[in-house]
C-alpha cells in the first residue's frame, strides 16, 4: 500500500482523547493530527518520538494531517511502526491479489465489507475457489491490526480489551459450522518481530474466544510488514505461539 502523498516528519508532543495527537512538524509548525487508532497504543505514544504524517487533500476536512508511523527502538532494535488501523484491510487485500498469502490463493473474486453474522461485515470475502469448487469455496477473512510489542521480537494482540474482537471470532466459528472456510489474519504493522501470541493478560475473554475459534476450525495466520515513509507492504509469515 503506497501512501497517496509524501509523508511529513514531525515530533510527537502528546496523544489524547484517543483520536487526537499534537505534533510539531520539522518546519516548526504545531498541528493537531487525527489518530486513527482506538486502542491503548502501549509503547507507541512516548512524547518526543519521531512520527510521520499524511496530509489530506480534502479542503473540507477539519484535521488536515493523519498520524501514520512512529519510529521506535524497542530492545535496541530500531523499527517503524504503523499506527493507523484503517490500513490493514487494504494491505491484506493487496497481498492476496498479488499472491503473497499462500493459504489464500486460488479464489476468483474478492469483496470487501460484506454483511454477515449478527449486524457485522466481514473484512474480506473470497469466493469461487478454482481448486475446491464445493460448498467450502467461500472464505471469510477477518483482519486485525497488531502493533504491541512488550518482549523482544514478540508481537501481541490485543493491546486493550476488545469485546468486538471476541464477537468476530464467534461469528467466524459460525461460518465454519455453516460449511464455509474462515480465516483470522493478524497484520503486524512492524518488522522487528519473529513471533506472535494472544495477550491473554490484557483480555482473557478474547484469548478464550481465540482458542474456541481454533477448536471450531477457524484458521489463524500472522504476517509482519515492511514499512517506509513511502509504503507499507506485507512481507512474511510469523509463527503464532
Amino acid at each position: 500500500m503506497k501512501f497517496d502523498t509524501p509523508l511529513v516528519k514531525g515530533t510527537l508532543l502528546k496523544r489524547y482523547k484517543r483520536f487526537l495527537a499534537d505534533i510539531k512538524l520539522e518546519n516548526g509548525e504545531m498541528t493537531t493530527a487525527h489518530c486513527a487508532n482506538p486502542g491503548a497504543m502501549l509503547g507507541l505514544k512516548q512524547e518526543g518520538s519521531i512520527v510521520w504524517l499524511s496530509k489530506s487533500t480534502n479542503p473540507k476536512r477539519k484535521l488536515k494531517y493523519s498520524w501514520e508511523l512512529i519510529e521506535v527502538k524497542d530492545h535496541n532494535i530500531p523499527s517503524l511502526v504503523g499506527i493507523n488501523t484503517s490500513h490493514p484491510n487494504k494491505i491484506v487485500e493487496e497481498a492476496i491479489l498479488n499472491g503473497k498469502i499462500k493459504p489464500l490463493k486460488g479464489y476468483k473474486t474478492l469483496r470487501r465489507e460484506v454483511k454477515y453474522g449478527t449486524n457485522s461485515r466481514i473484512d474480506i470475502l473470497l469466493e469461487n475457489n478454482q481448486k475446491n469448487p464445493d460448498n467450502r469455496n467461500n472464505c471469510y477473512v477477518e483482519v486485525k491490526n497488531v502493533h504491541l510489542l512488550r518482549q523482544k521480537n514478540l508481537a501481541e494482540f490485543p493491546d486493550s480489551v476488545t469485546t468486538r474482537g471476541a464477537k468476530h471470532l464467534g461469528e467466524l466459528s459460525e461460518m465454519v459450522k455453516a460449511g464455509h472456510r474462515a480465516v483470522m489474519i493478524y497484520l503486524i504493522q512492524r518488522s522487528d518481530v519473529t513471533r506472535f501470541k494472544i495477550a491473554e493478560d490484557i483480555d482473557q475473554n478474547y484469548a478464550a474466544a481465540f482458542k474456541n475459534a481454533l477448536n471450531a476450525g477457524v484458521e489463524a495466520f500472522a504476517f509482519k510488514c515492511e514499512l517506509t515513509p513511502e509504503e507499507i507492504k506485507l512481507t512474511s509469515p510469523v509463527k503464532i505461539s
